[in-house]
């Protein structure tokens, strides 16, 4: 680390992790905190509260994306913005978006520690829903302000008990005043844990994310006829969940196919109707994706996907419906953004290395609307979306750092 520059109070900014983490303790060591539940309301009354202390004004939007902004010198200014989400996956961790707002947290405390006003304000976001374990698709919160999704289709959706968004916003009481997508911010810096293990690995501590994998999910509706498990013959059945065993296996077999330059695909979820024993299944839904570094093989994967579901149609005597869902990753991020990381790194003495994101993020909706960067930091061999997710204070305080000298000079310049 070079002299005279910014340096977090690392202790404080474990201090606040560690209080996250009592907060939907699930398993002992992970997080069970869906969005706009009530573990979620009592981490944004948390984060609310924290903020506050510091000075930040806060407002909150329909959608409950919470805004804490620490005022510039100059208000005519809009802000250099920070965020990251603190819900989590159903059998989650404590890290991931978590030290990304909490760093933005931090970046707030520390310019209050040494007295420092900065020309434009800093302003820390928490969005709404960036997992989608709740309510799909991910990155709700962020999508919508961004208007890529319609806000009402968004209230309107409905988790798997019937609760819709705005039900849930209501009844937590973060459906805020303030309208939605109508902020404007001079950039958008996002910090997050990797996800996956080449920091680990390679033993560096700070990657700067010049793009993503393009990634695309599709529903899948798989339909056939109920009837007896016994009675009915074989070559007269139409099982839906016959279909979806094809579909699940071929998808999977394309993603190892593709696995040696980086391609991945999943099926994330099924829905069986009526899913009971002595009778097989009338319905089926799926959700699959499928992601690639590379265009021109994301192209050639998307064929292979859809050549699979015909064929497990044909073999099942089912009929296929196929929409598609969430997609991301053709999003370049700013080059003077990308660059201000950079720089401030050397200057900073920090080692880093560019990378690309395998994993959807909030900072994909924000930057089609303002120029936006990414920092990734280590995770204990690239373990997420799991309880044993973890991470080291030591080789999370470089990125840390990182944001926080990148965040003052642009809000300075």
């Amino acid at each position: 680390m070079a002299t005279n520059v910014l340096e977090i109070n690392a202790e404080r900014l474990w201090d606040s992790l560690e209080r996250s983490a009592e907060i939907g303790r699930f398993r002992d060591v992970g997080l069970r905190r869906l969005a706009l539940s009530s573990e979620d309301k009592e981490m944004r009354d948390l984060f609310v509260g924290w903020v506050r202390e510091a000075g930040c004004t806060v407002e909150v939007d329909r959608l409950g994306n919470i805004f804490a902004r620490r005022a510039g010198s100059d208000p005519s200014l809009p802000p250099v913005a920070i965020g990251s989400h603190l819900d989590t996956q159903i059998c989650g961790g404590r890290y991931d978006g978590i030290l990304g707002v909490l760093c933005g947290l931090e970046v707030v405390r520390t310019l209050n520690d040494r007295g420092l006003a900065t020309k434009r304000g800093i302003e820390v976001i928490c969005w709404t829903n960036e997992e989608g374990a709740r309510f799909s698709p991910p990155m709700m919160g962020s999508m919508a302000f961004a208007k890529v999704l319609p806000l009402e289709t968004v209230l309107s959706t409905t988790d798997d008990s019937g609760v819709t968004v705005s039900q849930a916003l209501d009844a937590i009481g973060y459906a805020g005043p303030a309208p939605l997508g109508q902020r404007a911010f001079d950039a958008y810096l996002e910090l997050h844990i990797e996800q996956a293990p080449v920091l680990d690995r390679d033993g560096c501590d700070i990657g700067i994310v010049v793009g993503g994998y393009k990634t695309q999910a599709l529903r899948l509706t798989i339909s056939g006829d109920t009837g007896h498990a016994g009675g009915t013959p074989m070559a007269m059945r139409r099982n839906a969940l016959v279909g979806a065993g094809y579909v699940i296996a071929a998808v999977n077999d394309i993603g190892l196919a593709y696995a040696v330059d980086e391609g991945r695909t999943t099926t994330t979820r099924i829905e069986s109707f009526p899913n009971l024993p002595g009778t097989y299944a009338e319905q089926v839904r799926l959700t699959i994706d499928f992601r690639h570094i590379d265009a021109a093989r994301f192209e050639a994967m998307r064929r292979d996907v859809d050549a699979a579901i015909a064929a497990a149609a044909k073999k099942a005597n089912v009929d296929i419906d196929v929409a598609e869902g969430w997609s991301w990753g053709t999003e370049l991020f700013a080059p003077e953004c990308i660059e201000l990381l950079k720089s401030t790194a050397r200057e900073l003495g920090l080692p880093y290395r560019e990378m690309r994101s395998q994993a959807g993020h909030d900072a994909y909706a924000v930057a089609t609307m303002a120029p936006t960067a990414m920092i990734f930091t280590p995770c204990h061999q690239g373990i997420s979306h799991n309880v044993n997710e973890a991470i080291e204070l030591a080789r999370s305080v470089p990125g840390a750092n990182l944001l926080l000298n990148a965040a003052v000079a642009r809000a300075n310049r």
